[in-house]
């Protein structure tokens, strides 16, 4: 079963979260939670696999308490929920090692997409919404940069440019002609040369270094 704590300072939004979350056979909600430091101590005494944090919430914020759980429970992998206003928060929160981010008002099908996948080690961005967060605060890309993305092939490149849109593996192998198995693949090659952890850290990789520009496929 994938454990799952959910925090959200509205009852009716935890409640709605809960409750889809719960109703799938591999998923149980172990913990809710209303604030900042509820959230935080949740997760380090039951240790869940997933936790879906809120970004505004009373206390130091859904940001801080991603970074305090990536870094003292590397276990549980965070996404966060977000909506427009927050790109900064965002941001910060995928830097700090948080396993994706959704809209608020995303899919009931995308939400759980994002549990099983953050659970599994991977992570899923939602398309809508990251050229325009990472693209606005992309710099240009260093010497670093370059010779990390002149390690890829051109298929895997081409692997990365679609993950950095938000894709799945099943949605880049319909994209590119290709099985899902051989998108994994691919996508564990890239995450080895690049010597990033998930594909969060590469799509910010793929905006950073130029690869890939909001707007621009």
């Amino acid at each position: 079963m994938i454990r799952v704590v959910i925090a959200d300072d509205q009852a009716v939004v935890r409640a709605g979260i809960a409750a889809m979350v719960g109703a799938e056979p591999d998923m149980t909600v172990v913990g809710q939670a209303g604030d900042t430091e509820t959230a935080v101590a949740l997760v380090a005494s039951l240790r869940p696999d997933v936790a879906l944090m809120d970004i505004r919430m009373p206390g130091a914020g859904g940001l801080a308490a991603t970074t305090t759980i990536t870094a003292d429970v590397p276990a549980t992998r965070v996404v966060v929920l977000t909506t427009f206003d927050l790109d900064e928060y965002v941001f910060a929160a995928l830097r700090a090692g948080a396993a994706g981010f959704l809209l608020k008002d995303a899919d009931p099908e995308r939400v759980i997409d994002a549990v099983r996948l953050a659970a599994r080690g991977d992570a899923l961005l939602d398309p809508a919404v990251t050229g325009r967060l990472i693209g606005r605060f992309a710099g240009g890309p260093g010497p670093a940069e370059a010779e990390r993305l002149a390690a890829l092939t051109p298929r895997e490149t081409e692997v990365l440019r679609q993950v950095a849109r938000g894709l799945t593996n099943v949605e880049v192998a319909a994209e590119l002609g290709i099985s899902a198995a051989t998108v994994k693949d691919h996508v564990a090659a890239v995450l080895g040369k690049l010597g990033v952890r998930d594909r969060v850290q590469a799509t910010i990789f793929a905006y950073e270094s130029g690869l890939v520009r909001p707007g621009i496929r």
